[in-house]
């Protein structure tokens, strides 16, 4: 008999045509989702007959709390090789086995400057007015030679950041709990002496970090009221990192300048956010990673991974 497996949240209808999944016709039968399912009642009666899912980064969470209501689950593949709304420990007691694939750092990095670009020359708003036959020229751009780059987390994401922001002739600055002056060194950059120097000096401030206990909230009120009132924030990797509320209040205030946001606390974007409407905001519904390089990778390696499993030796564990 077949394994039956599920493709979740492929918003743009691409999974069956991105990579080769007639290897697995004699063995399994792939149904393919492409609506969020938000309401658990709903996404554990969708998977009830399910062996096999396939999720595409966070965007379906599976906490203790699905996985107990999913007794047939047999293989859990995550695209990317982390997965923070995975339940590792609750997937492993249940039997669970959970995957990942290959995935590529650049695009959340691409993703992050055309954010910071589209803010600065205030694209968005210029475009829309070019379009509408409205003012012609109705704002003045901010530089990017010359000015401040604050990079909050110095991983591989957040290096290749600043040395985009090095060649834009930026003088770049950088910090986390556990950055090192020599660390920020070998990047080119210089350290911080603490996240509130950071947020003072900085022209534009970007967020690189993994979510965790320690950076969730790290950006609140009382950060928001370090930064320069000429300033910008980007947030192209968790949206908890930030408090949004405090955010949204600090950009109604003028505060801050403005801010480029592809991440959320809660997606999809509730229809009724603030970010959706709010002049000085600049938000893309969380693409940092969408690109059809990585799409390449994340779907050919989860048939890989479902043929490995199906042959009983399963590859790319993550529990």
């Amino acid at each position: 008999m077949k394994l039956s497996c599920a493709v979740l949240d492929d918003y743009q209808d691409v999974a069956l045509r991105t990579a080769d999944w007639s290897s697995l016709a004699d063995a399994v039968d792939v149904e393919v989702f492409h609506e969020h399912i938000d309401d658990e009642d709903a996404l554990v009666e969708t998977l009830g007959k399910h062996e096999i899912v396939v999720i595409m980064r966070e965007r379906t969470p599976f906490p203790r709390s699905v996985l107990a209501r999913l007794p047939q689950l047999r293989l859990l593949v995550t695209t990317g090789m982390g997965n923070a709304s995975v339940d590792m420990a609750a997937a492993a007691e249940q039997g669970v086995v959970v995957c990942g694939t290959g995935g590529l750092m650049p695009p959340t990095a691409e993703l992050t400057w055309a954010l910071l670009l589209g803010l600065a020359r205030s694209v968005p708003a210029e475009t829309a007015s070019l379009r509408a036959g409205g003012q012609w020229q109705r704002s003045v751009g901010t530089d990017i030679d010359g000015s401040t780059l604050g990079v909050i987390g110095l991983g591989r994401i957040g290096r290749h950041v600043a040395k985009i922001g090095q060649a834009f002739g930026m003088d770049v600055v950088a910090w986390s709990q556990n950055l090192t002056a020599e660390a920020a060194a070998g990047a080119g950059v210089r350290l911080a002496s603490s996240k509130e120097e950071l947020l003072e000096v900085s022209d534009f401030v970007t967020i690189h970090l993994v979510l965790s206990d320690r950076s969730r909230g790290l950006l609140g009120a009382p950060e928001f009221a370090r930064m320069r009132p000429t300033a910008y924030l980007i947030n192209t990797s968790r949206g908890p990192i930030v408090d949004e509320d405090a955010l949204v209040d600090a950009l109604r205030a003028g505060r801050i300048a403005g801010a480029g946001i592809d991440v959320f606390a809660v997606e999809p974007l509730p229809a009724d956010h603030p970010f959706r409407s709010l002049p000085n905001v600049l938000a893309t519904p969380h693409l940092g990673y969408v690109t059809r390089k990585t799409y390449d990778i994340f779907f050919r390696e989860a048939v890989e991974d479902i043929a490995a499993f199906v042959a009983g030796s399963p590859v790319r564990k993550l529990n």
